[in-house]
């Protein structure tokens, strides 16, 4: 098995371990366990549990990045930053679990490794508003995705997919003029 894939196989290790019983029990040896690899393997690629967090939130935000990425490459009219976010949060709800797992565990144990994330969304907003799409209208949008997206992490939707599918389109009518 080559090193990036072994390197993968910790990462989802860890974003399931994260997932299923939260940050807490996030520890070097249960990765090690659940990849099925040793220890030292494990070190070998992340030197402790901060460096393995840090490769969880980037992984996380190379999966959200390539997810928004290939919806707006197909799209050039105004509002497509928004569109994007929708569509990226409509067809990528399973992969929005791995997403989440390192955001948890950054949040639980060293905030600040948060920063890629940040810097993610971040540029979104400027992209966003940089459209001709009103500033409090749009960031409303956005926030009504991050809502939906996050109130389905923590099973909190209470809604069925034929209301979410209706949220989402009616979102992504907003941003057309």
């Amino acid at each position: 098995m080559a090193r990036d894939s072994k390197k993968m196989l910790m990462l989802e290790a860890a974003a399931n371990i994260v997932n299923e019983q939260g940050s807490d029990s996030l520890t070097l040896d249960a990765v090690a366990e659940r990849a099925g690899v040793s220890k030292g393997g494990l070190i070998y690629h992340f030197k402790n549990k901060d460096a393995l967090i840090r490769g969880l939130v980037d992984h996380a935000n190379q999966l959200y990045r390539d997810n928004v990425d290939s919806y707006i490459k197909h799209d050039d009219a105004d509002g497509r930053w928004l569109r994007a976010f929708i569509e990226a949060t409509r067809h990528n709800r399973v992969v929005n679990g791995d997403i989440t797992s390192g955001m948890m565990a950054a949040q639980g144990i060293n905030r600040e490794l948060l920063t890629p994330l940040q810097e993610t969304y971040t540029e979104w907003q400027e992209n966003i508003v940089a459209e001709d799409i009103d500033n409090v209208d749009a960031t409303i949008i956005r926030l009504a995705v991050d809502g939906l997206w996050l109130s389905e992490i923590f099973g909190l939707d209470a809604i069925d997919d034929e209301m979410r599918e209706k949220i989402l389109n009616r979102l992504s009518q907003y941003t057309q003029r």
